[in-house]
């Protein structure tokens, strides 16, 4: 196990980065996705509120390596090969950040949907008597208070999206897991390997976890 730290311990730990990295770039534009189809999920528009159910039923009925298959080989492929006249690839970076960014995205939606639902109507309907739209009582008054509530889940969406990273390294995206293969092909030393890249992922993971009950605690308070 010294050995591995002392030798590879530089590139579990850059990998590592590149794992944080992919996660919060996936989270990042899943909470653009779950604002989008969240509120679509919550007006009062039925055509709105179907796609954003299809959205989230077809996301989360497909398994993510089947998805991360599908955008890194199949849509190239449908560009390339089924329409045509095109050199169309994806780097695994940008695939794995589409594939997160999807998966997180389906779950985000409805976390933002209950989030909005959990707010009181009558903030709403007062924004609307003022004067506002419907856009800007969502947006300064509705989803300030929906998205305070909302912190502690994100964290623990961002845990889950962190370990959903290492299914990626099935498309060569070099993150922790992928990197753990090649350092357990050189060395021969498969238990140590996974025990380093466990207590790696143990650590990281539990000062998330700590850092939204903190922050839980402290929105807790402040009601």
């Amino acid at each position: 196990m010294v050995k591995i730290i002392t030798v590879y311990g530089g590139m579990l730990l850059t990998a590592m980065g590149r794992t944080l990295l992919l996660a919060l770039l996936g989270l990042f534009f899943a909470c653009i996705l779950g604002i989008v189809f969240g509120i679509m999920g919550v007006v009062k528009n039925k055509i709105l509120n179907i796609i954003s159910q299809i959205f989230v039923d077809v996301i989360r009925g497909v398994p993510m390596i089947v998805l991360a298959f599908f955008i890194y080989f199949g849509i190239p492929y449908l560009f390339n090969t089924i329409i045509g006249g095109y050199s169309f690839t994806f780097s695994a970076l940008q695939a794995g950040t589409i594939c997160l960014a999807l998966n997180c995205g389906a779950y985000m939606t409805e976390i933002i949907r209950a989030g909005i639902l959990s707010v009181d109507e009558g903030q709403m309907e007062a924004a609307r008597s003022l004067g506002l739209t419907y856009g800007m009582a969502m947006r300064k008054v509705v989803l300030p208070q929906a998205i305070k509530t909302m912190i502690p889940t994100f964290i623990n969406q961002f845990i889950i999206t962190l370990k959903d990273t290492s299914i990626l390294s099935v498309i060569g995206f070099p993150e922790l897991v992928n990197t753990a293969k090649n350092v357990q092909a050189n060395t021969f030393m498969s238990f140590q390997t996974w025990a380093i890249v466990g207590i790696m992922y143990l650590i990281v993971i539990t000062i998330l976890s700590r850092s939204a009950k903190v922050l839980e605690r402290r929105l807790n308070v402040g009601r």
